[in-house]
């Protein structure tokens, strides 16, 4: 999912299914079609664009798509230290350790739930669903998405 402004893309969340409780170094490279767990693997905003709420807003915009996911039971992330207040304040808690580590940074697991319905919020059509992930608005006579 891809957060748009003037036809850049300026902040995106990247996830794939999993199939297990916790994150293991498959969890990095491998999609799981079957699984009931999504993997978070990165929340990213383009640093102009940062401290104005896009990551937070993109988040939540991405937590309610995965709720219309009809299998989807709950998503996973791992980051590092200073990154848990932000991910709490979305509703994240922390499962603990994470067993994967590149060279000596080490990370902590979060987990979300998914269940309920979906809650869209109004004033939020920069952010795309994937519905069309290849497709960028490259004008302002582009089609507009309703989301």
């Amino acid at each position: 999912m891809g957060w748009f402004e003037e036809g850049r893309l300026v902040a995106f969340i990247i996830g794939s299914l999993w199939d297990q409780d916790r994150l293991t170094t498959d969890a990095l490279t491998l999609h799981k079609p079957c699984g009931s767990t999504v993997h978070i693997h990165v929340l990213a905003v383009h640093r102009t664009f940062r401290q104005q709420g896009k990551g937070p807003l993109l988040m939540w915009r991405y937590l309610q798509y995965l709720r219309c996911l009809p299998n989807v039971r709950r998503a996973v992330l791992m980051c590092e230290d200073i990154l848990i207040p932000f991910y709490r304040k979305s509703g994240f808690k922390v499962l603990g350790r994470c067993a994967i580590t590149v060279a000596n940074l080490t990370f902590t697991e979060m987990w979300y739930p998914i269940s309920g319905h979906a809650y869209m919020r109004r004033n939020s059509e920069a952010i795309r669903f994937p519905q069309n992930p290849l497709t960028l608005p490259l004008t302002k006579t582009d089609e507009q998405v309703d989301v």
